[in-house]
């Protein structure tokens, strides 16, 4: 926005250039028609009273001869093909003109030839002895009070290829500040892009330009016409020196300067085979090979009759898997299957069995001889045997401790979960959207932190969208034909936008933080206390109309009678924003239509070189704010902003008219919306936690009649279980907030339920193989739950070593989101597995023995009645055990419905794999939203109607000497500067912005300061102490710059002296050029006290990528921008680094693939080694069970 601004005042600038060209032209044209070899006017001899312009005397007569030393100079330096011996103007005019140059020289001069072409049309004009040849005074006026005839109207006629070589010499001189051409702030209406020839001389000499003294009317003729001979004079192009010594334009400034291009790579063709998807084709081979050689194996093998394991028949097999599978058991080894021809049907290990499951392995078992056993077992097989067995033995005695000693277990348990729960005090949560996605040592966040502490964050945007509904496109009869406005342009819709408009601004007068106290306001001077509304950048099509109804609502005719009103008004505003008469907001900038206007583009349609505005279905409101680095001085904007979202909820469910469709969005917006979502998701875990235990206590409980309902319930064990997993959490979340380690709103929004999910798993599996387990008739209660413990502790240790391994090894992910997720969750999980074999064991035993005492659940001090005492309920199959040992696995087991199982699963892998390649990556932020806010609507409406690229800055780290000309070169991108230079690099890239992502050139500090110290009126310093002064101070001396070398730069010392100057001046109409209001925050200095010498640091280049709607377009147009810093830093032998705003966001895409496998290989490596170990010691003990 600053350049934006910067770019307004210095259109405003070019006017006043258009002016001092029209005053250089109004001292050379004389009207009439005249002899050859006579003049048409001699000497500036009136003041226009209205404009203070002067107008040349009328005169008739032979040319004449200069005499005065001064105004020969002057002809010399700025005509140097006109002859003081013969001239139609005086000393007079010569010394207007030198003034009125400086202007063009600030904008042209970075060109030479395009000046020197342009000095021949003003100079032939002003002094040429033959004006009578190519000039007509169409009209001269009588003053009596002063008793002189002056000119008023002339006729200037050019030859057209005389005409059209100048304006081809300029037209793509470039305006570093903004990034635009100079034909956008001389070309009147039509801008650049529409600019002609005729339509840059025509504005040039209309006298409705402001500062044009009178009418010049240009005439493009290809031959004598009417008696006159159009001026034709020999031009320089700007690929050409204009005098051998000057140099050519360069390339940002002259298209034809520029090296070919290498040829762009082609875009990567897609894969296809036949015209077909490749990797379609190849996997479809692969599951066609691959399926048939299975058939073909299981069809060749199925004579082959092997049964080495626990049942000799299939039929016996399918019953015990089915048994098995039935019973909720988690162990890796626990169920095996095999095929009953031909592999073995191995059986679980004996500790995972229940007597059942023992007996029949007593009852199938096959007698081997040890020997055998001890071949076939290897020595991997045996540590993993051991060292299952030292578990089992382990967990067995553990789980008996625990269960002798309920309370003291409970208690110590209770303590640690307070214990570390008392850190949540200390948590911090973060809830910044870039804290959260980007890691502190990421490349996206240092940078942005070199960024935000060097030149301030970028601004705070309020932003509010307003879609025209219901409404008819607009027609408008001009002389061009009848065009065909959207419906956004109705007028009662506009004046809509108006009072929502005014009524946003006024949010908060009267207090600490309104508007004008918290917003961008570029112009404001050095030194101003307080800032009206006026000046604050607001970006809105009101602009146009300086936010006035009166303004809007005038009318008028042109020239062929057809009534003009807005509509022309956005028409000639639209086509030139910088247009300082009719366009410029009140803010003193420019509007850009692409920024104010949505829904002119077609879907899928790109910003194009002409955008055809008038189509617009949207108007976008933009309001700019200051941002700090320094958090605390964002107090009252975020005031403001809280109370902007409030009235805009507000207005648009009470008072939106019903032709607009609104959306909105503040900078603290998605962080609020967040916030919010996080606190409406404590609703959902207690809901989701209660139905849990609801269901855990009904699963658990065995109530077989009515009478024992109380007792046999599991009430108050499903209740400790549910509390167990929460406990935790809590635990997870305090350790980490001791330790430091900061949390994410998706801690609470997710892990909660992870937990639970693998928690009620767990209790599930330790309750029912104790219900389905025989309590030997020598053991107590707790040496069973020991032994229950014993059986299912390595599998339940197991898989939570992996899960938490896995969700450890994401932490390695540098998003800190997903770290904070990773660590938090994995942690939470070991703290509920080790308070699952200790406090929940714990309550099983309490739990056990009270209904062994008969008593009800939770009112235990009530006992029942002794007919009530309990019947022994093991080995009963309830609804869902009996489903899989019965129907499910038996159907399963049969050999077509196994083969079909292999090859749809081989299929599904097939068909995932082909998918895969063409998964797009991204980030789709309007899944963040919950879908009532109204963020939501914001983000969906902004990739429907926003209309232009975010703004991207090359930042040039400190390093270079800016006042050393070789590394000036190296950076500018006018006159003497290297064809391979930071801005011209820029500028090339711009020219194919489908690959780089570039949308124009970008601005140049070091460009705009060299015409800034040029230009003899924009220096000035204080007489007292020589320290700065603004040029529009008349109180304050010029500061008289020492140039040298052929560039014509500052000598270096003085280059570090009004370098600070430079940022310092606000640009105005004659001086367009000043730097603060571009640059201001754009450059660091250090000023040296003694000396006052300023050394430039680190600074920026700013430019804009295209239009990004797509995650792919956004992390491209970083991957390329950073592709495009890295040959700037070859370049200039200092680093340069791009910056967005959401590159933070979109950073971590570009290697989304790499991490992606690592991040899955990782935890299949974990798993591998851990499962690995356990089903090793599983086909030791199997071997040796079934060969023993």
């Amino acid at each position: 926005m600053a350049s934006l601004n910067s770019f307004v005042l210095e259109l405003g600038v070019i006017f006043c250039l258009i002016n001092t060209i029209l005053s250089a032209t109004n001292n050379d044209s004389t009207s009439r028609r005249t002899s050859n070899g006579q003049c048409i006017w001699y000497g500036a001899c009136y003041q226009d009273p209205n404009t203070g312009s002067m107008k040349n005397c009328y005169y008739d007569g032979p040319p004449k001869k200069l005499v005065d030393d001064e105004a020969i100079a002057i002809l010399k330096k700025r005509c140097p093909d006109l002859s003081p011996e013969a001239t139609c103007c005086g000393p007079d005019q010569l010394q207007i003109l030198e003034m009125n140059m400086a202007l063009p020289q600030t904008l042209l001069s970075r060109c030479p030839p395009c000046m020197e072409n342009f000095l021949k049309t003003v100079c032939h004009m002003t002094c040429s002895p033959e004006h009578s040849k190519f000039l007509n005074v169409t009209e001269k006026r009588f003053d009596p009070a002063t008793n002189v005839t002056y000119v008023n109207e002339i006729d200037y006629f050019m030859e057209n290829s005389f005409m059209e070589n100048v304006f081809g010499s300029c037209r793509q001189v470039s305006v570093p500040s903004t990034g635009g051409k100079v034909m956008d702030l001389m070309c009147g209406d039509w801008g650049s892009s529409k600019c002609t020839a005729l339509r840059w001389f025509s504005y040039l000499g209309n006298k409705e330009t402001p500062m044009v003294p009178f009418q010049i009317t240009y005439h493009n003729e290809t031959s004598p016409t009417k008696g006159f001979i159009p001026l034709n004079l020999p031009t320089v192009p700007c690929s050409k020196s204009a005098d051998g010594i000057l140099p050519a334009c360069s390339c940002v400034d002259c298209e034809e300067s520029c090296p070919v291009p290498p040829p762009q790579p082609s875009p990567a063709l897609p894969f296809r085979i036949a015209g077909l998807d490749g990797y379609a084709f190849v996997m479809t081979v692969v599951f066609i090979v691959g399926s048939g050689i299975f058939l073909l194996g299981v069809f060749l093998c199925s004579g082959r009759k092997h049964l080495v394991g626990l049942v000799s028949g299939a039929e016996e097999m399918r019953a015990e898997v089915a048994r098995r599978l039935a019973v909720p058991q988690h162990h890796s080894s626990q169920v095996a299957l095999g095929d009953a021809e031909d592999s073995p049907l191995q059986s679980s290990k004996r500790s995972s069995m229940t007597s059942e499951q023992a007996h029949e392995l007593e009852t199938h078992s096959i007698s081997k001889h040890p020997d055998d056993y001890e071949n076939a077992s290897s020595f991997i097989e045996k540590l993993g045997a051991n060292t299952d067995t030292l578990l089992q033995n382990f967990f067995e005695k553990w789980g008996t401790f625990c269960a002798e000693r309920p309370w003291l277990i409970l208690f110590l348990g209770a303590c640690l979960v307070m214990g570390l729960g008392h850190g949540i005090k200390y948590l911090r949560i973060i809830t910044d959207p870039v804290e959260l996605w980007a890691s502190p040592s990421s490349r996206s966040r240092i940078e942005r932190e070199f960024f935000d502490s060097h030149f301030e964050p970028f601004y705070r945007t309020e932003q509010v969208i307003i879609r025209a509904v219901n409404l008819s496109r607009v027609y408008h009869n001009t002389s061009d034909g009848v065009l065909v406005f959207g419906p956004a342009f109705n007028p009662n819709f506009l004046k809509s936008v108006l009072d929502l408009q005014e009524r946003i601004q006024s949010i908060g007068e009267g207090t600490s933080y309104s508007f004008d106290k918290i917003c961008f306001a570029p112009l404001r001077k050095e030194g101003q206390k307080d800032t009206e509304v006026t000046e604050c950048v607001v970006q809105s099509i009101w602009g146009y109309y300086q936010n006035s109804i009166d303004i809007f609502e005038e009318d008028g005719t042109d020239p062929l009678g057809y009534q003009t009103n807005y509509l022309d008004r956005f028409v000639k505003c639209a086509g030139n924003p910088y247009d300082p008469v009719d366009c410029l907001a009140p803010y003193g900038g420019p509007v850009d239509p692409a920024i104010a206007m949505g829904g002119f583009l077609r879907p899928g349609e790109s910003l194009a070189r002409h955008p055809d505005y008038k189509n617009a279905t949207t108007v976008i409101l933009t309001f700019i704010v200051n941002n700090y680095h320094n958090k605390s001085l964002l107090a009252p904007a975020m005031s403001w902003e809280q109370d902007y979202v409030a009235f805009m909820k507000n207005w648009t469910a009470t008072q939106k008219p019903f032709y607009m469709d609104i959306a909105f969005t503040s900078e603290r917006s998605i962080e609020d919306e967040l916030d919010r979502e996080s606190q409406s998701d404590v609703v959902t875990i207690l809901i989701s936690y209660m139905i849990m235990f609801a269901y855990i206590a009904i699963s658990l409980g065995q109530v077989n009649t009515c009478s024992r309902l109380l007792i046999d319930s599991k009430v108050t064990l499903g209740l400790g279980g549910v509390l167990i997993v929460l406990a935790s959490v809590i635990s997870s979340v305090g350790l980490f907030a001791f330790i430091g380690t900061p949390a994410t709103l998706i801690i609470i929004e997710v892990i909660p339920f992870l937990v639970l999910a693998v928690g009620v798993d767990n209790i599930f599996i330790l309750v029912q193989t104790h219900q389905r387990g025989v309590k030997k008739s020598n053991e107590t209660h707790a040496q069973h739950i020991g032994r229950t413990l014993g059986q299912v502790g390595p599998s339940m240790l197991l898989t939570s070593v992996s899960e938490s391994c896995c969700f450890f090894l994401g932490s390695l992910s540098d998003m800190p989101a997903v770290k904070a997720f990773a660590l938090y969750a994995g942690m939470a999980l070991m703290f509920d597995f080790l308070l699952q074999i200790t406090c929940f064991v714990s309550l099983m035993a309490l739990d056990i023995a009270r209904q062994s005492a008969n008593r009800f659940d939770i009112f235990c001090f009530i006992r029942g009645s002794k007919k009530n005492e309990p019947s022994s309920s093991n080995g009963q199959e309830g609804l869902l055990y009996s489903f899989f040992k019965y129907i499910y696995v038996p159907s399963l087991m049969n050999k077509p419905v196994r083969c079909a199982v292999m090859i749809i699963f081989f299929g599904w892998l097939c068909s995932s794999i082909a998918v895969a390649p063409h998964i797009e990556i991204g980030l789709d932020q309007e899944l963040s939203m919950p879908e009532d806010s109204f963020v939501l609507k914001y983000f969906r409406s902004l990739k429907d109607y926003l209309s232009i690229g975010p703004p991207v800055y090359f930042v040039v780290k400190s390093g270079l000497n800016y006042s050393d000309v070789d590394a000036q070169n190296l950076v500018c991108a006018g006159r003497y500067c290297k064809e391979n230079s930071l801005v011209t690099q820029l500028y090339s890239a711009s020219k194919i912005p489908e690959t780089s992502y570039i949308a124009r050139p970008s601005s140049s500090w070091v460009d705009d300061y060299f015409d800034w110290a040029d230009s003899k009126p924009c220096c000035k310093a204080k007489k007292t102490d020589h320290s700065f002064c603004p040029h529009d101070d008349f109180g304050c001396q010029s500061c008289n710059i020492k140039f040298g070398g052929k560039e014509h730069r500052p000598l270096p010392e003085e280059f570090s002296r009004y370098v600070s100057f430079f940022l310092r001046d606000n640009p105005t109409n004659t001086c367009p050029k000043g730097g603060h209001a571009a640059y201001g925050q754009g450059v660091n200095y250090n000023t040296n006290t003694t000396t006052k010498l300023s050394t430039v640091g680190a600074s920026y280049f700013m430019t804009y990528h295209t239009i990004l709607k797509t995650s792919e377009d956004y992390y491209e147009s970083m991957r390329m921008a950073r592709k495009l810093a890295d040959n700037l830093t070859k370049t200039i032998g200092v680093e340069v680094f791009p910056y967005s705003v959401f590159y933070v966001f979109y950073e971590q895409y570009l290697t989304m693939w790499p991490d992606t496998l690592f991040s899955l290989g990782s935890p299949m490596n974990k798993e591998k080694l851990a499962n690995h170990r356990s089903l090793n010691g599983d086909h030791f003990q199997e071997t040796h069970f079934g060969r023993a």
